[in-house]
């Protein structure tokens, strides 16, 4: 080899070694993969009819656990094999993604909401109003989530609306207890005290000076919670007491599939994985996201 083809040839492997750095770089600055993910999510649950191959509530017991479409005996029919009746794998998951993307934005708008409202009542009037509201948000985390669902699902009956109400009434309490210490901090700034001697009133300080303040904490706390309420919903699902059958959902498919293990794996293992994907997804974003709106925690 000359040494002109000796030179070229290193050229070539710097830049190619350069464009893997400059890829390895950009994963590690911007999160491509849970964005990815959690855009098919959203993808998958909102145009669930298209994507869906069959009905995921219908099923011929003759292709009861077929397995996926790989392995042995399997069918590129059924991409992901079938249930324990015949059902789908593969499109039970796609609209089982509907039931969890609703319920995870449903909870998070109301949650939000009312845990920054409670944590921002609390930080700016302080004394006997910030103790009540403080006292009523430990009262909730001490209440046994798991135990009060099963109750409930007994008194009114399994169903969507109650796994939403459920979630919704203890997901509040996070967000307050942090906007509550946030608000606080930000009560003592010299803007709000000009604001405060200019005659602005209680409300005006409130929504004008310290509600944009503690907008990034919601945001990072909200992204994180995500996560924690699908994976809550399934949990809820898996015992019996969250989407009620035959509508799919993760957790619910997982239980199905557990009595059938040994013989059809994929039933509960593809749920499963999909429940382990959006999580670790969406604490992976939650802590991006963190590092970038705070300058504290910001990586070069």
């Amino acid at each position: 080899m000359s040494e002109q083809q000796t030179s070229s040839s290193i050229a070539e492997l710097g830049t190619g070694g350069g464009r893997i750095t400059g890829a390895y770089q950009s994963f590690r600055r911007w999160p491509i993969i849970p964005v990815a993910i959690a855009l098919s999510l959203i993808v998958v649950a909102i145009f669930a009819e298209l994507v869906s191959p069959h009905d995921p509530l219908s099923g011929d017991t003759y292709d009861r656990n077929e397995p996926p479409a790989w392995a042995e005996d399997g069918s590129s029919q059924f991409l992901l094999g079938t249930d324990h009746i015949g059902r789908d794998v593969l499109s039970r998951m796609i609209f089982g993604a509907r039931v969890s993307l609703l319920v995870a934005v449903t909870v998070l708008i109301a949650g939000a909401a009312l845990g920054t409202l409670v944590g921002l009542v609390a930080g700016y009037m302080g004394g006997i109003v910030d103790e009540v509201l403080m006292r009523l948000v430990d009262f909730v985390f001490a209440l046994p989530f798991i135990v009060v669902a099963l109750v409930a699902s007994v008194v009114w009956g399994a169903s969507l609306e109650l796994v939403i109400i459920l979630l919704s009434l203890f997901t509040w309490a996070p967000f307050a207890r942090q906007v509550r210490a946030e608000s606080l901090q930000l009560k003592t700034m010299d803007y709000v005290a000009l604001a405060r001697v200019a005659g602005a009133s209680g409300f005006r300080i409130t929504v004008r000076h310290i509600l944009p303040g503690v907008v990034n904490t919601v945001m990072v706390l909200s992204s994180l919670q995500v996560g924690s309420l699908i994976l809550t919903e399934s949990v809820l699902s898996f015992l019996g007491v969250g989407i009620p059958p035959p509508q799919p959902s993760w957790g619910s498919m997982v239980s199905e599939g557990r009595q059938y293990i040994s013989t059809a794996w994929w039933i509960s293992f593809f749920p499963g994985f999909a429940i382990l994907l959006i999580v670790f997804s969406m604490n992976f974003f939650g802590d991006w996201l963190r590092d970038k709106l705070d300058p504290r925690l910001r990586q070069i």
